[in-house]
């Protein structure tokens, strides 16, 4: 993993466990080992170990005797991830639009324009990637460090869930539609109104992860 820089190697490493369980590249309840993924990855051990007390208390993987056991995203895990950002992220909005500036309008437009680029390009990965990029972004300009703090971990675990969402046409163009909606709403500076529409997007996004795992997604191992 020669991209990797020594500064940050532990966290690094994480972030890249962290996102290959999430996205399935892990089988749920495969048995990865220090050694293993150290080879893997090209780097040392002691980084690997680090990163895997921290996926075990993110309850991403488990001890299992033989090594850590995956355990990845269940379908409760994602109904109380989206139950608590159907309570909090309107929150972040609210924030965002009390506390917007010129330069946060450009940053969200930007993110906008992208989604409408890549949703007309087709592109699901880059669609996803924007979306989280959004959603991240509200919490920043709302500048509340424990909403952020509380949303940006739970984004993250919803990431192959919001990929399938991305998947299917009519809900990214719908997802498209609400963004635009929210990023007016706080480039405005009304705070309700991003908050209600936020709230009312969140409860969409909600219902379609459902629908996913009912069509099946949830023995791919989300």
């Amino acid at each position: 993993m020669g991209d990797f820089k020594n500064v940050s190697m532990a966290n690094q490493v994480f972030d890249r466990l962290e996102n290959d369980i999430i996205q399935g590249v892990y089988a749920k309840g495969e048995i990865l080992t220090e050694q293993k993924l150290a080879d893997k990855l090209g780097v040392s051990r002691p980084y690997v170990r680090e990163a895997l007390q921290r996926l075990q208390q993110e309850h991403l993987i488990e001890e299992s005797g033989k090594g850590a056991r995956v355990v990845g995203i269940s379908e409760e895990d994602v109904l109380d991830i989206m139950a608590i950002r159907e309570q909090i992220e309107g929150l972040a909005a609210y924030y965002a639009a009390r506390n917007i500036t010129p330069e946060g309008v450009e940053k969200l437009s930007h993110l906008v324009e992208l989604q409408e680029f890549y949703f007309f390009k087709r592109d699901a990965h880059r669609l996803r990637q924007t979306d989280e990029q959004f959603h991240d972004m509200i919490c920043t300009l709302g500048g509340r460090n424990v909403i952020t703090d509380t949303l940006a971990p739970l984004h993250r675990k919803t990431r192959r869930c919001r990929q399938h969402s991305m998947e299917n046409w009519e809900r990214a163009a719908l997802s498209r539609q609400e963004h635009y909606k929210i990023y007016k709403a706080i480039a405005a500076g009304d705070a309700e109104l991003a908050q209600k529409l936020t709230d009312q997007h969140v409860s969409n996004a909600k219902a379609q992860m459902i629908k996913n795992f009912s069509r099946g997604i949830q023995e791919e191992e989300l």
